[in-house]
């Protein structure tokens, strides 16, 4: 996966991403856009200052995809007041990985912000690695650092530990689970002082990653 550069969520990935905001200015959805992709490619030129970050061994693609609530982060400017924000990956027949970022800001009530980044699978003996490009050609670095055995819960984090985000398949999570995946984001290498749990408040029927009814 290529190294990201100066900075621009989410997503995460972000984040977890095309950005576009919902029932807003397309000029408002390109300063949104721009914001993000400048945050996440701010490392492309100095990683080499920072120690490696490992990835999990192996992930299952097909498994992996589908959407992830993102319980807490150390965001990119543009998702710093993000609510009820979802990751959503789809595996195209391509090999790369459509992805949705979609959260409302600055309240579970406010407006909705979505991005449409594409993944690419940089390390495919792991599929661990991926690269998010907002804008070609450039990719944005994306490890997937922590996956637990039942794919519930995973870490997206970035070698220059400057963003990341602790996701679930659920939108909450008992209080000493979500304790412990801060610890292990700890133990990549974060400062958790700069960790932020996001609001997650359901339901929320207007939000374009909203589960659907029986899911």
């Amino acid at each position: 996966m290529s190294e990201p550069a100066d900075r621009i969520p989410a997503q995460f990935a972000g984040i977890r991403r095309a950005t576009a905001r919902e029932n807003n200015p397309m000029k408002k959805s390109a300063r949104s856009k721009g914001a993000l992709l400048a945050a996440l490619l701010a490392p492309l030129t100095g990683c080499a200052s920072h120690p490696d970050l490992p990835t999990v061994p192996s992930v299952d693609l097909e498994r992996f995809m589908g959407n992830w609530y993102v319980l807490a982060h150390v965001p990119a400017s543009s998702e710093k007041d993000a609510h009820n924000a979802i990751e959503s990956y789809r595996l195209g027949e391509d090999g790369r990985i459509e992805t949705t970022y979609a959260f409302r800001k600055g309240s579970t009530d406010g407006p909705i912000e979505v991005m449409r980044p594409v993944g690419f699978v940089e390390d495919t003996t792991t599929n661990a690695t991926w690269g998010m490009r907002f804008f070609w050609p450039i990719k944005a670095e994306y490890l997937i650092t922590y996956l637990d055995a039942d794919y519930t819960r995973t870490i997206v984090a970035r070698t220059k530990r400057d963003y990341a985000w602790i996701m679930a398949r659920t939108p909450e999570l008992p209080e000493g689970e979500l304790e412990l995946l801060e610890r292990e984001l700890e133990s990549q290498g974060y400062d958790l002082s700069e960790l932020r749990r996001v609001p997650q408040e359901w339901p929320d029927p207007e939000h374009p990653l909203a589960p659907k009814s029986g899911d």
